[in-house]
């Protein structure tokens, strides 16, 4: 008899995650998630929902009554409430990981005390704080939200002095932390998995593209040597053998101007610059992360094509219902989420365009482009 797995998150995320569960009946029999949005992404296929609130208290014991392990496909969940529900269910990654990841200044003092390259940083209490940790740094300098902050939200730059009240302010009494900016000639992660036995394996190094701070395409394998991409694997599988965690994490770093490899985040959950994976990969990363938190052997995670993920966000100045897009090509798979609604920047799909024999991540960019106007979201007809 299968296990039944329960979800804190039902988006996009949770509705691959349970995909994935599906094919794997005599080791998952049911999953349930818990998301606010009725009728969520991943209870369109298949998954039992309680609607409440990621942090409600009273639906996360619920969950773990119902489940016999706990994933996440967002990390807003109470990680003080899931440590107290670990008596009902195992909870993947623990609690204690989700904690430390959840708060950025946490999540990077932990990295630093392990000798893992990331970007100066401090603690900021006060205005004060701010501009001396300016003084050190220079300009510019990110102000970031140490939690609830994903997608570039929570991020403010400070070109210049005039800026640093207005940067302050905008936070609203959040807890904070400020980076030093780092000069980057690309961005870049890494799909690293750890199952409950310890056991270890990173997926290539890919690179990512953002638009206004939201992931829209990535390229897989990275466009850069064998050496930084063995190197930033190598960061990858330290930061997994520190933490603990079991299941998937995505790990994005930046390459710097030097080609050093440095840790931005560390999300504790599959993560977008992964999709390609459901195409490009032996074993994707959902089947991969569900083998890691039931403790079964890893999957392959060898690049069996290159591939192009492309986000499918919705269209500036249009929100509401949109007319479904359709797109057929050879090679081409498209994954829409099920969300009715259309907003700027909202993910609503993706697609993987997966190289035939010969062909080049430079013909794949070029496919890419020509077919960008009909993934365009419009109001329904």
């Amino acid at each position: 008899m299968g296990k039944i797995l329960g979800i804190i998150g039902g988006g996009q995320l949770g509705m691959m995650i349970t995909e994935d569960a599906k094919k794997m009946p005599e080791q998952i029999s049911k999953v349930i998630v818990l998301d606010p949005t009725p009728n969520c992404p991943a209870a369109q296929v298949g998954a039992e929902q309680i609607i409440a609130d990621f942090k409600d208290k009273k639906a996360i014991e619920e969950l773990a009554e119902r489940s016999d392990i706990i994933t996440y496909e967002i990390e807003s969940g109470d990680s003080d409430v899931l440590k107290s529900v670990e008596v009902n269910a195992e909870i993947d990654p623990s609690p204690e990981t989700l904690r430390i990841i959840q708060d950025k200044f946490l999540q990077k003092t932990f990295l630093s005390e392990n000798n893992i390259p990331v970007a100066d940083f401090i603690q900021i209490d006060s205005i004060e704080d701010l501009y001396a940790g300016l003084e050190k740094f220079g300009y510019p300098a990110l102000l970031k939200a140490r939690r609830d902050a994903y997608d570039g939200r929570g991020n403010y730059k400070i070109d210049n002095p005039d800026e640093i009240k207005k940067a302050f302010d905008y936070f609203k009494g959040q807890k904070l932390m400020l980076e030093k900016f780092i000069p980057f000639k690309m961005e870049v992660s890494v799909i690293a998995a750890r199952n409950t036995k310890g056991e270890i394996k990173t997926y290539p190094l890919v690179e990512n593209i953002h638009e206004k701070n939201i992931l829209r395409q990535t390229i897989a394998p990275a466009r850069v040597s064998e050496e930084i991409s063995n190197h930033a694997e190598k960061i990858a599988q330290t930061t997994m053998s520190v933490l603990k965690g079991a299941g998937v994490f995505g790990i994005e770093m930046f390459l710097t101007n030097e080609n050093k490899i440095l840790i931005n985040e560390i999300a504790p959950r599959v993560h977008n610059s992964g999709h390609h994976t459901l195409q490009s990969s032996e074993t994707s990363q959902f089947e991969q992360h569900l083998r890691a938190i039931l403790g079964l052997e890893l999957g392959s995670v060898k690049l069996v094509k290159p591939t192009i993920m492309y986000n499918i966000l919705g269209s500036a100045g249009f929100e509401g219902e949109y007319t479904p897009i359709e797109i057929s090509q050879e090679n081409l798979f498209l994954k829409m989420y099920g969300k009715k609604i259309s907003k700027p920047q909202r993910k609503l799909g993706h697609l993987n365009l997966v190289a035939k024999e010969n062909e080049s991540i430079d013909d794949l960019i070029e496919k890419i482009e020509k077919i960008k106007e009909k993934l365009q979201t419009t109001p329904l007809q």
